[in-house]
């Protein structure tokens, strides 16, 4: 973005405007007018019915935040130009007290969607003056009043900072909504249901209590608002909610939001007019259907907002059949010209259509799979394209688990809802945002259930499992938000009564309390009481445990064929972590190639197996040292061997062992007086073997290589459980691919002592078994002298592996394990974009791969290179490893889909495919 300062030579072009059929800009200017306005110019210029308007650009947000929350010298006169315009083509005056006043919408529009993140402002313009000259050339009293109330409703809270007091449940507007309804009609009417009169009584109140909060009379002056509503809406680009919600979807605050001024459309002048929110197929499990709401008289913030529960937007074919017709011309040139699912927002006024806003679609991980596949069926996309249509990030949601049908049906439904978010979620229930993170931060499994869901709630949305609530429609706040995150959501469920005060929910005769668990489906809108247990989704039933039913399942043919077409495109291999046989043939049916790390320590923690360890650990010289390891060596070649047979030929990287001794003994004294009785040794030798052990830093202290120098016997019978298994495996006619790994190396010397030991047993091992096996000798890169000095250690590394995590805790110098209490303020202070342990830190860490994989090149070219900390699961750092040249990525089994389809993409994006 341009960087722009008061001297600017060149007259800044702040507005873009359009309408008529023509406009300034067009749907590629995203990063300048904004995701919303560029889309409203490409809407116009293919010849929709879009009211007209103008765009205030991102670089203005920019200039904005810069210059003290100031405008540019230029934008006043290029909006009165903008505003001109809109009259021009609207036949109306902006102010105008007289004849129909030129009412207008405010709303942002930042690069990336951000679904109610940020401010709107609809019918602006109006005050005591415009109101009447509205209600007269309208000749409809009421829908001029419910106007007006609407506006000083908006503009209270956005512009004014009307907003909910601490302790406050309820928005103040609302209270005052709530409080006239029950003194006049002792109920909660709806709000269409309000005279003129009643609208114009609300419009005192909300006035009296904009006066009352705020100290100032509500403004009158048509201009002011404006200039307050545009100020409000890149203000808005900096409020919690929005940064919350940038900093999850990694949304860089220097984009900054553009602000939309359009001319108002009336959902609201009576039964022949309405608004609307749809999909062009539904965003939930990607059915090629029309999918969303709409309310009749009504505006479109009625719709999103929760607080009313719409109709289907299938039931406009019965009340307005000609609209409907006329959307579904306008569903169908969206996705042809778009080549994507569209959510659309519309306005019908007195049985005439008008477009406000299209957008990609956001949806859940299952539409998008179904979406993909479908279009390629149709000749929309290419299957390239497909691969890069399903995001990585939201891959494991299709892994996710369904409830067991068995303890469903021992369930009772207490509700039913809208289905607005796939899945099934248990939790205990919590009615407020802030009690939900808390409850979360203590380990609770927690469902967020709501009257109505609104953007201050996306911490309490993050932290839950679920979310259900009472009002609101597929379109709702909670909806959207619910899809793009991956959350069950259930939406309308009216039968739930929920008591904020008295933190109680009422359902079927029973009554819930905050901290008692209820479930949700969210694939078929079921609400239940209690926990239901879950199980397995299609997917995973269908690879890892053969189940034909799952195998039948369009869910799980369209997975096979996402993974067959990313093996096309893919450069980039996928391995797995696994300790086990059983860990291994799970990553192998997801589509991993081979083992990335092995972590042999896990090994010793089974059975008996401890107790041999400890005894390595307590001996006092190397022959009882070696002794107690020989007991050690039977139980890792019978490791090694299920591993070798479970891959069949494919590679398995066997890390040494790595962590500190005193991870293997007991530190209290009742287990250290145990383990005397159980070794037959003094408690006081334990006790004092365990203190030589201690270290003030174990995590840079005596573990990885030192050990193995330390202790050479540890290696020795680690590499011949190693070869010894491989010989026996391969005499089966099973090929096998060991990759002996040395971990924690900085130092050329310390790789050369433990990788002659290696050397020496598999020469020792293959005379003895009388077979040939080929193998590997490497090491984990993993702390920053390493890196640095790669040019020396590849003389002898045959291959590097990455180990990320202790690479970011020692060249960042923090340590993961407490990191805890300083994590957040360094997230929302933006020194971390990212959690750096689970994100690669591309600029630092990553300088230090690149280094390392030019140096290790530069002496052995075509080292193989890997990556086995838990980045090798996460997408960014899956595309980082594909640019560096990596030749595989290694992660938990459960991640090898997200990986092969972040590799895939990290491909395609390197040379873009040919799209349709």
């Amino acid at each position: 973005m341009a960087k722009l300062t008061k001297s600017s030579k060149k007259a800044l072009k702040c507005v873009y405007s359009f309408g008529n059929k023509k406009a300034d800009g067009d749907g590629s200017m995203k990063p300048l007018l904004g995701g919303k306005g560029a889309n409203l110019a490409e809407m116009t210029r293919i010849g929709l019915p879009v009211p007209p308007g103008f765009t205030i650009t991102t670089e203005v947000c920019t200039y904005f935040y810069a210059h003290k929350k100031t405008y540019p010298k230029e934008l006043q006169g290029q909006m009165e130009a903008g505003i001109a315009n809109m009259e021009k083509i609207m036949g109306c005056i902006f102010g105008d007290a007289k004849g129909m006043p030129l009412l207008v919408a405010v709303r942002s529009g930042a690069r990336d969607s951000m679904p109610g993140m940020m401010d709107t402002i609809l019918n602006l313009g109006l005050n005591d003056n415009t109101v009447l000259s509205l209600a007269a050339a309208t000749k409809n009293e009421r829908f001029a009043w419910d106007c007006y109330r609407r506006f000083i409703q908006m503009y209270g809270d956005v512009v004014l900072g009307v907003q909910k007091k601490e302790g406050e449940d309820h928005e103040p507007f609302e209270t005052v909504i709530h409080e006239f309804k029950h003194e006049k009609y002792h109920s909660d009417v709806e709000d269409s249901k309000l005279s003129a009169a009643d609208q114009q009584d609300l419009v005192k109140r909300f006035k009296a209590l904009v006066k009352e909060r705020t100290g100032r009379e509500f403004p009158n002056d048509p201009w002011e608002q404006l200039r307050g509503a545009a100020g409000a809406v890149f203000g808005s680009w900096m409020n919690d909610r929005a940064i919350v919600y940038r900093r999850k979807y990694n949304i860089p605050a220097e984009w900054g939001t553009a602000v939309n001024v359009q001319a108002m459309v009336y959902g609201n002048t009576g039964d022949t007019s309405g608004s609307g929110v749809a999909f062009t197929r539904n965003p939930a499990n990607g059915a090629n259907e029309f999918y969303g709401e709409f309310l009749i008289n009504a505006q479109g913030e009625d719709v999103v907002a929760g607080v009313r529960t719409p109709e289907p937007v299938a039931k406009l074919k019965d009340q307005m059949p000609k609209s409907y017709a006329e959307l579904m011309r306008v569903r169908s040139i969206l996705e042809k010209h778009f080549k994507d699912v569209q959510d659309i927002e519309f306005t019908i006024q007195e049985g005439k259509l008008f477009m406000l806003q299209t957008r990609n679609g956001k949806r859940t991980a299952m539409a998008a799979l179904k979406f993909s596949m479908d279009m390629v069926k149709e000749k929309l996309i290419s299957w390239e394209t497909a691969i890069l249509r399903n995001p990585a990030d939201q891959l494991e949601q299709l892994l996710a688990p369904v409830f067991d049908l068995a303890e469903v049906k021992k369930s009772k439904v207490i509700a039913t809802g809208l289905p607005a978010g796939p899945g099934a979620a248990s939790g205990k229930v919590y009615l407020n945002a802030d009690r939900a993170v808390q409850a979360a931060e203590r380990g609770e499994k927690v469902l967020l259930v709501r009257n109505e869901t609104s953007p201050e709630d996306l911490r309490g949305m993050i932290a839950a499992e679920g979310i259900l609530t009472a009002k609101g429609g597929v379109s709702s706040h909670a909806a959207l938000v619910a899809r793009q995150m991956g959350k069950v959501c259930v939406c309308g469920a009216s039968a739930l009564e929920i008591d904020y005060g008295a933190k109680t929910v009422r359902a079927s005769g029973q009554t819930f309390k905050e901290g008692d668990f209820l479930s949700i489906d969210g694939t078929i809108g079921a609400v239940y009481g209690g926990a239901i247990k879950t199980a397995p989704s299609e997917i995973i039933t269908g690879l890892i445990h053969k189940d034909k039913a799952a195998q039948a399942t369009e869910k799980f043919k369209n997975f096979l064929t996402l993974m067959k077409w990313c093996e096309k495109v893919t450069r980039l291999q996928v391995r797995t972590n696994a300790d086990t046989p059983e860990q291994a043939e799970t990553a192998m049916a997801f589509g991993a190639v081979g083992i990335g790390l092995t972590r042999t320590e896990h090994m010793f923690f089974e059975g008996d197996r401890i107790d041999a360890m400890r005894e390595m650990i307590l001996a006092e010289n190397v022959a009882d040292r070696k002794k107690a390891l020989a007991k050690l060596l039977p139980y890792q070649r019978d490791d090694f061997t299920g591993i070798f047979k479970a891959l069949k030929g494919h590679p398995a990287t066997i890390r040494f062992l790595d962590p500190p001794l005193h991870e293997f003994v007991p530190h209290e004294l009742e287990a250290q007086s145990h383990l005397a009785a159980k070794l037959g040794v003094p408690v006081e030798k334990i006790i004092k073997r365990v203190a030589q052990l201690h270290e003030f830093n174990p995590m840079l202290g005596h573990r990885g290589c030192r050990l193995g120098i330390a202790y050479p016997e540890i290696t020795e019978m680690q590499a011949r459980a190693v070869f010894e298994a491989a010989a026996d495996v391969a005499k089966m006619k099973i090929k096998v691919k060991p990759e002996v790994m040395i971990p924690l190396v900085g130092f050329k010397k310390e790789l050369d002592l433990q990788v002659e030991i290696v050397h020496r047993v598999a020469k020792e091992v293959m005379a003895e078994k009388k077979i040939k096996i080929d193998y590997l000798v490497g090491t984990m890169i993993e702390v920053p002298r390493g890196a640095l000095t790669a040019n020396e250690i590849a003389e002898t590394a045959q291959f590097f592996s990455f180990g990320t995590n202790d690479l970011t805790q020692t060249t960042l110098g923090i340590s993961r394990d407490d990191m805890g209490s300083f994590l957040m303020p360094y997230i929302e202070n933006e020194i971390f974009k990212k959690n750096p342990f689970a994100t690669l830190d591309q600029v630092g860490v990553g300088q230090l791969m690149k280094m390392a994989v030019e140096k290790g090149n530069a002496t052995r070219p075509g080292i193989k290179l890997g990556i086995c900390g838990e980045h090798g699961g996460d997408p960014d750092s899956v595309k980082f490893c594909h640019k560096l040249g990596l030749n595989y990525v290694s992660c938990s089994p459960y991640r090898v889909p997200v990986a092969r389809l972040a590799a895939a993409q990290a491909a395609l994006e390197a040379k873009p495919a040919k799209k349709k």
